[in-house]
This record gives structure tokens, sequence and C-alpha cells, in this order.
């Protein structure tokens, strides 16, 4: 085949491996700054140390990413998903605060979720909860510690499970990082790139960067699908206090091929296990997929 013919389409429904594709993204720091080129990456982890070397500062300064504009906006979320024409805004550390709050029930009424290399974040926090009425406590605040225990590494469930195990009546410590904050003169910029709105049939594709460090174009599902996906993520809220979007394709894609709730099960256990999914979700969750 010419080197100048592009590479046909995978057939439907099946993946093409990244290095397929010469990809490459653009990206600013959220705050502000000029636009780079991150291409050479197959999972998260890889994203941020490119990117952090192209802007000449420290992987561990990069909080999570948002696509296609430069807010806080946890439904811009990076996940384990990129359009193939999306623009990445880096959200970087910002002022460090620290809170104390007593536990008065058992919900504190956050959701967490992490950027996939370390670091865990307030994704929502549900009005009139307590977190709710705690000052200095935002959407988008990385959680650095919990009583003086440093939090790094540690994912999205692991810090929902220490929250939860917090004792009703006392008093915890939450050392927060918020990320820092955007310049909003800048904000046409986000303009540069796709929507990251993406109408079923569009022929659109994505990078789907997997948890096993394998990075594959996708087509983009359909709008069924991502319903069902949502609905998933929606049942992680709900069991765990967490929300992942690529955890929950991974789940959707592990229940759509289950026979029954038992062998979904068993998928669980042999591909999540540090998740130790309860019961209910389970069965739940394999309703959603087969009614």
């Amino acid at each position: 085949m010419p080197k100048d013919r592009p590479l046909p389409d995978a057939p439907k429904g099946q993946q093409v491996p990244a290095e397929q594709f010469d990809m490459v993204f653009h990206c600013q720091l959220a705050h502000g700054s000029p636009t780079k080129q991150i291409r050479d990456f197959t999972n998260v982890k890889q994203l941020y140390e490119s990117m952090a070397k192209a802007f000449g500062i420290g992987t561990s300064e990069i909080l999570y990413c948002t696509l296609n504009t430069h807010k806080v906006d946890m439904s811009r979320l990076l996940g384990g998903q990129i359009g193939l024409d999306d623009f990445l805004f880096a959200h970087v550390k910002g002022k460090t605060k620290t809170v104390k709050v007593v536990k008065d029930g058992p919900a504190l009424g956050l959701t967490i979720s992490d950027n996939g290399a370390g670091y865990a974040f307030i994704k929502k926090i549900r009005e009139g909860s307590l977190m709710h009425r705690v000052a200095d406590v935002a959407v988008g605040d990385h959680i650095s510690k919990i009583n003086g225990n440093d939090l790094t590494g540690c994912r999205h469930f692991e810090v929902a499970r220490m929250l939860k195990e917090v004792v009703i009546g006392k008093e915890f410590t939450l050392e927060l990082v918020e990320p820092k904050q955007s310049l909003e003169s800048i904000a046409p910029r986000a303009q540069q790139a796709g929507t990251g709105e993406v109408k079923a049939g569009a022929g659109k594709k994505t990078l789907r960067m997997k948890r096993s460090g394998e990075a594959v174009v996708e087509d983009v599902a359909s709008d069924a699908v991502l319903e069902t996906i949502k609905k998933i993520d929606e049942k992680l809220e709900e069991f765990i206090g967490i929300r992942d979007d690529e955890l929950s394709t991974t789940i959707h894609d592990l229940v759509k091929a289950a026979k029954d709730s038992e062998s979904f099960a068993g998928a669980l256990d042999t591909n999540l296990p540090d998740f130790e999914f309860p019961d209910d979700f389970i069965l739940d969750v394999y309703e959603i997929v087969h009614p």
C-alpha cells in the first residue's frame, strides 16, 4: 500500500491498535499557556508524562484533564477515551487548604473519581449534604490527605472506603488541593477544537486507553450503549460512591458477554478483583444490560 494512502477503516465494531494511527493531540494548561502538541502515549500516566515534558513541569503537578474546555467541568473530564479531534486542557495544582469536618451521618455527600495516575478528587457534591455545607470544599478539589495520611497512589474506591469508615460523630481532617485558577479571558480558545458532542453514526473515532495499558482506536459508541454505560456509572455512585467512565465501560463489556449473573460475578472477580462489588450491584447491573 502506498505510504500516502490513508489506512482503511476497521470493520464495524472492531478495534484498531493505536500505533496504526499517527495521533497528535493539542493541549494547553487550563489556567493559561501556549498550545503544545502531545503524542506517543498509550495510557493516562504516559499522557501526563508527555504533557509535563511539553510544558516543562513535574508530572506530579497535573491533577486531571478536561476535554474542549479549560473550566473545571466534570461532564468534560478525561476518562479512558479521547476523541481524535478533542482539545486537552491540563489542570495543575493550585492552593492547598485544610478543612475539619464532624461526620454527622453515614453519608458525606461526596462522589469521588481519580485521574488514573494516583490522584483522587471530588467529582460531585450532593446539594444539601454535609459536605455541601462545609466551606472551602469544591468540585475538582484533589483529596491529598485524610487525617494526615497521604493518599497519593490511592484509587477512588479506596478513598471513598476510607471516608465511609470514619466513625459517625467523629471529627476528621481533609487536606485538599484545588486546581490552579484559570483566566476567564482565555475562554474562547476552547473553540479551536471539537465540541465534545458526538452524534451516533457520525463516523468519529476515539482513542481508548484500557486499564491493561493497551490503547486502541474505536468507533464512537452508539447513543444506546452510552446510555447503558451511564446507568452503570450511576450504580457505581450509588453503591461505592465513585464515578469512572472507563471502569463503567469495562463493566459494560463484561456484563454484555456474560450468559448469566453468576458468570458476570465471576468475570468481575477475575478482571476487577480490587473492587469487591456487592451482590446487589452485580444483579442491578446485569438487569440493566439483560432486562
